[in-house]
């Protein structure tokens, strides 16, 4: 944490980037650990939602490109995590997109979005909204006064 802290806004924008690849990394400590250092709640809120749909955005086009073969053989996701993912994907729709920022089934979804060839503005609408929402959330509980 201390790397990404001493770094500052472009520490969190970093984290908050590999977190949504399928690194396992958490930007919302940052995110916490730099709110409590009363830097601007609105900038940091904003830059970790672009860092990290910029990370979504970075698995969907691996799907797009990649398929399966960079799936399975460079980021190493397991042929039945990625067809849970599949299934969630396929029985909720699009919707699920708004789920991208959970650990754990976030990033495989992005990554079948791009395999399924999901439109790119509804990809990018629905992904930007649900981790902003999460990003408002933790940002809120952590500030003493709320934002």
């Amino acid at each position: 944490m201390g790397f990404f802290t001493e770094l500052g806004v472009l520490g969190l924008f970093i984290s908050a980037f590999l977190a949504a690849t399928i690194l396992p990394m958490s930007s919302e400590v940052i995110l916490v650990a730099l709110l409590l250092s009363e830097i601007n709640p609105v900038v940091l809120v904003v830059v970790a939602t672009i860092g990290n749909v910029l990370g979504s955005l970075a698995n969907y086009g691996i799907g797009f490109l990649g398929g399966t073969f960079l799936q399975r053989h460079v980021l190493k996701v397991s042929e039945a995590e990625f067809e849970r993912s599949e299934q969630r994907f396929r029985k909720l729709g699009v919707w699920s997109l708004l789920f991208a920022w959970v650990p754990i089934i976030g990033d495989p979804l992005t990554l079948i979005a791009g395999v399924l060839r999901v439109n790119i503005l509804l990809f990018l609408f629905l992904v930007t909204l649900g981790k902003f929402g999460r990003y408002l959330v933790v940002a809120y509980v952590a500030l003493p006064n709320g934002f």
